[in-house]
């Protein structure tokens, strides 16, 4: 994959692309503010990004920013936001657009190196992928963002967002394979996502759940 990385702190940036060049993908930019990475998005159209939250000038939200402005100038590319921090309200925008193609990451929280790589690789490829902090603060902000579902269909969705398969989800749930696939029928039934050969309704309902 080609990769663009964004951090304004030097020894986090190039340990970053250090990681990512050692898993045999190809760093095309590395930069440390906001409208460098808008500047190096637009012109190299990179697999993914990855971005912290905060660069400057101002230190506070300045690379979530500059990665919803690359969305904008270049529909659904990947990003992939590395931070400390969660920023709720520019997390809701990002995911705003529903095309999915979309991550956050807690630093402190990355305990494995292949599971961050994986989640890299998910989000190059249309997934997305939520710290589990990330998600809980994002259901906080909410009040009952979809009163419809179950306190089980709403854990199943918390584990969809976070990235788990089926399969992970029934072992985290201990239900079965079979149980967990009712409970995404329904809750695709009460966010009212019919099949459809264009849309992924999996991203679809984790986006709808967090923006409703």
């Amino acid at each position: 994959m080609r990769v663009v990385v964004a951090d304004d702190s030097v020894l986090l940036r190039e340990g970053i692309v250090r990681l990512v060049t050692e898993a045999g993908h190809e760093v095309v930019a590395a930069v440390g503010d906001g409208p460098s990475l808008v500047t190096a998005i637009t012109e190299h159209r990179p697999d993914v990004s990855i971005v912290d939250v905060r660069m400057p000038p101002s230190h506070t939200d300045e690379g979530l920013r500059a990665a919803i402005e690359a969305r904008r100038t270049v529909p659904g590319t990947p990003i992939l936001v590395l931070s400390q921090y969660v920023e709720v309200s520019y997390a809701d925008d990002l995911l705003a657009d529903r095309v999915g193609a979309v991550g956050y990451l807690l630093k402190d929280r990355v305990a494995d190196v292949d599971e961050f790589l994986d989640g890299l690789v998910r989000v190059a490829g249309g997934g997305t992928v939520l710290d589990p902090e990330v998600v809980s603060q994002l259901f906080v902000s909410r009040k009952d963002p979809v009163r419809t579902l179950t306190p089980r269909e709403r854990d199943v969705l918390r584990l969809m967002a976070e990235g788990r398969t089926n399969t992970a989800i029934a072992r985290a749930l201990v239900v079965t394979e079979g149980a967990v696939e009712k409970h995404i029928s329904n809750i695709f039934g009460k966010l009212g996502l019919a099949p459809s050969d264009s849309d992924h309704r999996r991203v679809m309902a984790v986006l709808s759940f967090l923006s409703s």
